[in-house]
């Protein structure tokens, strides 16, 4: 259940029921500056720092000590206002403050002086035991402007954070979290960066709160826009909630058929890895597709005994180019080296197409396939891609690190190199598609991680897609990559989701439509 907080301050932002704008750095600067010109001296930080205290009442109401970790800048500045405040609510409280006094920020020296005049304990650098006999610790060390990993006794204060016993609450970003791609600033191991219960974004929600390691370090996301709005600044990313869901899936009209929601040919299962084509052809199914054609590779056409409704069709049937241009084809799910050579057929005739697995290492081998590929936008045929970050690094003729390093830059080189939809998966998955901003999901967990997890996704893709109007892959891959996130959600976090049951999971999970 959401702590309660008041309604003007901070608001909580996963579980996500809306879609958010996410702004890097340099768009969180920009509005930073607009604000502060129109704001009187010293309000703004007045009131992060009140956000601050507010939110660590609102989610430790039984605490009565807490720590701050206050560094040079402006991060530290905000907790000294929230320790002024914590205190004057009858907290006990110690500030360590890591930072020459003399060099503070005009903001921050303010926040100090007053600080100061309350009677706050504040101490210069770290002392034995700063975690000890704390119920909350409060990480106002380094925020927005940091570039590399947190050195001398900033690092040790992360340290000692993270191996304190007291739950942690973050300002703006985890000290030692790049904001913009949400890896650990110098990629060092967890302890680098401070693992946060509670993580208040100030003004704006950066980007790398939600991908990459950012979910494991920032725990339970907050914002407070601090009454400023986002202005001109366009935002650099999108967080999905369910609107696309609720837009492609309205409701069903009394008088409509199986003709009305379009067909699905999944095509896949090579020999040994029959039951990744079954698993998506299940879940484009289940996703509403109105026929689901399956041609398996490994020769197999038996009738599904589990789902009958499911069509068998021979490689030959399914590769004709009628089916082709008349289904949303669901290609390379399990279709190992021999998917290869049905690729030139499938890239020129199916009017839409959704690439995965083996069908996008096929094409990161082939030259000749990806020139195919990237022609199929120019005649109107549309396609998503949907690899793991090891596909995609296949693609971009890079490294899985590399990827993962630059999650959303990476999956928009994809998008824009290919001329498809992109999805990029893992933690915080990426979608993006040439020409507009793209989109972080906000649902999901390592429940996914479980082998026929991607077949289901693409599958699904393909069952939704099929009843959407033309030009909407992208928000049909929104749609699927919340949905399949949210299905793992309802279950114990310690055990993963079976693929079969990541299906019918997915069905019980639909967003309730606004009346």
């Amino acid at each position: 259940m959401t702590p309660p907080c008041p309604a003007d301050g901070p608001q909580p932002v996963l579980p996500s029921c809306r879609t958010w704008s996410l702004h890097d750095t340099a768009a969180s600067r920009g509005i930073e500056a607009t604000a502060l010109a129109s704001s009187a001296p010293h309000a703004l930080m007045a009131r992060a720092g009140l956000g601050v205290a507010r939110l660590a009442l609102a989610v430790a109401p039984g605490a009565r000590r807490v720590w701050v970790a206050a560094g040079p800048g402006n991060n530290g500045g905000d907790g000294l206002v929230a320790a002024r405040h914590l205190q004057a609510a009858g907290w006990a409280v110690r500030v360590s403050l890591l930072g020459d006094t003399q060099r503070l920020p005009d903001d921050a020296q303010d926040a100090l002086r007053q600080a100061q005049a309350a009677g706050v304990a504040i101490e210069q650098g770290l002392s034995e035991g700063d975690t000890r006999e704390t119920d909350l610790a409060i990480d106002a060390l380094l925020g927005l402007g940091s570039r590399r990993a947190p050195e001398g006794a900033i690092a040790e204060a992360v340290r000692r954070l993270n191996a304190g016993a007291s739950p942690v609450l973050a300002v703006d970003l985890p000290t030692g979290l790049c904001g913009n791609t949400g890896r650990r600033l110098g990629d060092g191991p967890l302890h680098t960066a401070v693992v946060a219960a509670h993580t208040l974004s100030l003004l704006t929600l950066k980007p790398g709160l939600f991908t990459a390691a950012g979910r494991d370090h920032a725990g339970r996301v907050w914002l407070d826009g601090l009454g400023v709005p986002p202005g001109s600044e366009a935002p650099s990313a999108w967080l999905t909630g369910p609107e696309a869901l609720q837009a492609l899936l309205p409701g069903r009209a009394h008088a409509q058929h199986k003709g009305s929601f379009g067909d699905v040919l999944v095509l896949g299962g090579a020999p040994g890895m029959g039951g990744a084509a079954l698993l998506a052809a299940r879940a484009a199914l289940t996703a509403g597709a109105g026929r689901t054609y399956l041609a398996r590779l490994d020769g197999d056409i038996a009738p599904d005994p589990q789902r009958p409704e499911l069509m068998p069709r021979s490689l030959a049937q399914a590769l004709a180019p009628d089916l082709l241009r008349h289904c949303t084809v669901v290609c390379g799910c399990g279709g190992g080296n021999a998917m290869r050579e049905h690729l030139p057929s499938v890239l020129s005739q199916a009017l839409r197409l959704v690439l995965d697995a083996d069908a996008l290492n096929a094409v990161a081998g082939d030259a000749a396939l990806a020139d195919r590929l990237r022609a199929r936008a120019a005649r109107g045929q549309a396609t998503v891609l949907t690899p793991h970050p090891l596909e995609a690094a296949r693609l971009l003729a890079t490294d899985t690190a590399g990827v993962q390093a630059r999650r959303l830059q990476q999956a928009q080189a994809l998008a824009d190199g290919l001329q498809a939809v992109v999805v990029l998966k893992g933690s915080g998955s990426v979608i993006a598609a040439p020409g507009r901003t793209p989109a972080i999901n906000s649902t999901g967990n390592a429940r996914l991680g479980s082998g026929g997890s991607g077949d289901v996704l693409a599958g699904w893709l393909g069952g939704l897609w099929s009843q959407a109007g033309d030009g909407q892959s992208f928000e049909a891959a929104c749609a699927t990559v919340w949905l399949h996130g949210r299905a793992a959600e309802a279950g114990d976090a310690r055990l993963p989701l079976r693929a079969a049951d990541l299906v019918e999971a997915m069905a019980t999970r639909l967003p309730t439509l606004p009346r």
